[in-house]
């Protein structure tokens, strides 16, 4: 895997506020990388400061092996940048910006043409294409931003909350685009939905007061939760006690809790001390004391769960 992205210690101070305290991090071919955190954590600097719009106080960005500070435009060439709000001229309809888009990025005649159609054509903007922009449903100004980002073909892609306005349908739709397109790209999308993550994300970064929290894969971010692979099985009141009593032998389990009770039943979970799955031990017991059984669930860690675990800006003055 190539590396395409590489930030080195960045660090950005606005008076009295570290908005990015030494952040580095790298992203490569095929990766998409998920950039979490609080408001106000540092996302959207850290992102300025690696596509060149933003000069870090000290640090060092580099695309494709080039330099930001001392070749900005030749390493802007090779991005595609969605940068907060997917501002544009909105007097001019999206056929028009693209292709003013286009024309920056070098793009002429048949090329700039085709381009300008196959964006519209990925970002489903069709049957817009002529309106004004200044007309356009969020979701719409949103998909002309994206359009905007990928017209050139970038090797890396930079967005941020790009499915931020868009419906359901919408967001299904660039999560899916974002899944092609990252095949022979590096990818990094800034958001705070964390089904996002789940759907997209080969890896994710957490940031928190301008600084790194987490670093991991989905499930490796799920891992440090201590349900993880936890088992949930609801039972019949008055049979639960010999359950647990039996449960609470296996050495794989830390603990065993009883959770809520309902409409005759009480729901026990039973803990890992490991983050080795409990499943099939946890069945052997259900089996061995013939305990008749409602549900029995294998839960795992919620990233939102992980979130409030390692985050705690919200809590914090001194960053932004």
């Amino acid at each position: 895997m190539a590396i395409l992205v590489e930030a080195d210690n960045l660090h950005k101070v606005f008076g009295a506020i570290t908005a990015v305290d030494g952040i580095s991090l790298t992203a490569g071919t095929g990766e998409v990388l998920g950039f979490l955190g609080p408001n106000g954590a540092g996302k959207s600097t850290t992102m300025k400061m690696i596509t060149g719009f933003l000069e870090p106080d000290t640090g060092t960005s580099r695309v494709c092996g080039i330099d930001m500070a001392k070749e900005p435009k030749r390493a802007k060439r090779h991005i595609g940048y969605l940068p907060e709000g997917a501002p544009a001229y909105g007097d001019m309809t999206p056929r028009s910006f693209l292709r003013f888009v286009g024309e920056i990025r070098g793009l002429r005649g048949k090329d700039l043409q085709a381009r300008v159609d196959e964006a519209a054509e990925m970002t489903g903007l069709g049957s817009v294409m002529r309106q004004s922009i200044d007309t356009l449903s969020k979701g719409y100004k949103r998909r002309v931003g994206l359009a905007q980002a990928i017209l050139h073909d970038p090797d890396v892609l930079i967005m941020d909350e790009p499915t931020d306005g868009l419906d359901p349908n919408q967001k299904h739709h660039v999560r899916e685009l974002i899944k092609e397109m990252a095949s022979d790209k590096a990818i990094i999308v800034s958001t705070h939905i964390l089904e996002e993550v789940e759907a997209v994300c080969t890896r994710a970064i957490v940031i928190d007061k301008g600084r790194i929290v987490a670093d991991g894969t989905a499930d490796e971010l799920q891992r440090r939760m201590p349900y993880h692979n936890a088992v949930a099985i609801r039972v019949a009141v008055g049979v639960e006690g010999a359950l647990r009593a039996e449960l609470e032998q296996l050495s794989a389990v830390a603990k065993v809790e009883a959770l809520d009770k309902s409409n005759g039943t009480v729901r026990l979970r039973a803990l890992p001390n490991s983050d080795k799955p409990i499943a099939a031990d946890v069945a052997a017991i259900v089996k061995k004391t013939e305990a008749s059984i409602e549900e029995m669930i294998v839960e795992r860690g919620r990233l939102d769960d992980v979130f409030r675990q390692i985050t705690t800006s919200d809590t914090g003055t001194d960053h932004a």
